[in-house]
């Protein structure tokens, strides 16, 4: 597995495919593997696809210290070849606007997956903030409230209690999710000039879709559309974000 050297440590991640770059960030207490393996062969034919692990997910290790969003899009911009396409899952969506931000020269397209502005909502802060204390006291309900919170109803039926609660998340999760809580994209979004895409999920249930609404309403020119899903879109509704992700970047090559 390749890695790259970061001020905070060494940064792994996955490379698949030829062609132009596209990194993909993915969500708190996911990883490359998790949020993305499925989806990248999709995608491999049209784009060299890099999927970072940031702080406290895969192989790459918690730093310490503060964790902030400067230090986790530090962190995936590390792991660029070259001018890419950029994806962005839940608070993988809130590194991705840091990168387009910060570091426009890298970002030749940007694609915003069920992402917020900032967190003064007392629905996703009542959210976030039970999510972040079963995580610290009590492993059990925390891997129960997941699928509650991550899927829609009728994809938590029909995939079963076991599918779902299986495996432990990575050990940055908490750190991630306290992060979360402290995301404000407001001073960032304007100075976000690559073509963007946002996609909501009309059963999110973490991050209700009036936050993805609010984003693209926050990025004049930005495109938008919403998925019949969950929050993790990427697993209950796999094909259609391929395709919503196929299409846009590859608007980019013509």
């Amino acid at each position: 597995m390749p890695t790259v050297t970061h001020g905070t440590g060494a940064v792994h991640y996955h490379r698949a495919g030829s062609g132009p770059g596209l990194v993909m960030v993915h969500g708190t207490g996911g990883d490359a593997v998790t949020n993305y393996a499925h989806i990248v062969p999709g995608l491999a034919d049209l784009r060299t696809v890099i999927t970072p692990d940031y702080a406290g997910s895969g192989l790459s290790a918690d730093p310490g210290g503060d964790l902030t969003l400067d230090l986790l899009a530090g962190q995936v911009a590390a792991t660029f070849d070259g001018p890419s396409d950029l994806v962005g899952f839940s608070l993988g969506a809130a590194v991705a606007v840091a990168i387009a931000a910060e570091r426009p020269e890298l970002v030749r397209r940007l694609v915003l997956i069920g992402g917020w502005t900032h967190a003064e909502d007392s629905r996703l802060l009542l959210g976030l903030r039970t999510w972040a204390r079963l995580a610290a006291t009590d492993p059990e309900s925390f891997a129960a409230y997941g699928p509650l919170v991550a899927f829609s109803p009728g994809f938590v039926s029909a995939a079963g209690t076991e599918a779902l609660m299986a495996g432990d998340p990575p050990p940055g999760t908490l750190r991630q999710i306290e992060l979360d809580l402290r995301v404000d994209l407001r001073d960032l979004l304007p100075k976000v000039t690559a073509p963007t895409l946002v996609v909501g999920s009309t059963q999110d249930y973490l991050i209700p879709v009036e936050h993805s609404r609010a984003l693209h309403a926050a990025l004049p020119g930005s495109e938008y559309a919403e998925i019949d899903s969950g929050h993790v879109v990427l697993h209950e509704r796999p094909a259609e974000i391929t395709a919503l992700i196929r299409d846009f970047i590859s608007r980019g090559d013509s």
